[in-house]
């Protein structure tokens, strides 16, 4: 079964409720949701951050989540898939991402929408800027966001 899945980059902000709706919407299939919400920290390592900028290259950044989507509706039995993933400066408690994963049953969910966060986090072809007080700095790459992606390597 083909699973249609939503991605989207955008600068605006999302409504969370509105995109379980819009996902679910006139579905009797779906016995679960697993969603994750990514939202900007105020500070790293505890120095204040004032803003976070992320850049893409567009059309490369869609079709690389959209390769990730297909991987996870062909290793779960998903039902459906929402990827939406901001670009441009977003302030401290403003949404980043969100991944919304459905399934019949929620073990499956859980571990697409883990997978597709692991993926998103150290992977995905997006450029991070941190703004402080010190001035801004390109966010490098961490370690545990790796070795968290490797686990779902097949091999």
């Amino acid at each position: 079964m083909t699973v249609a899945a939503t991605i989207r980059i955008q600068e605006a902000d999302f409504d969370i409720a509105r995109e379980i709706a819009a996902l679910t919407e006139g579905r009797t299939d779906i016995g679960a949701v697993v969603s994750f919400s990514g939202i900007c920290r105020g500070s790293e390592n505890g120095d204040p951050i004032a803003a976070l900028t992320l850049e893409h290259y567009p059309g490369m950044a869609e079709a690389e989540i959209r390769r990730h989507a297909e991987e996870a509706t062909s290793r779960w039995p998903l039902t459906g898939l929402t990827v939406v993933h901001r670009v441009g400066r977003i302030t401290p408690g403003e949404n980043i991402v969100l991944v919304l994963a459905a399934s019949a049953h929620r073990q499956a969910a859980f571990q697409a929408a883990e997978f597709l966060m692991d993926y998103l986090k150290a992977s995905a072809p997006f450029w991070k800027r941190g703004e402080t007080a010190k001035g801004t700095d390109w966010v490098e790459a961490r370690d545990h966001d790796d070795a968290a992606a490797a686990r779902w390597t097949k091999s």
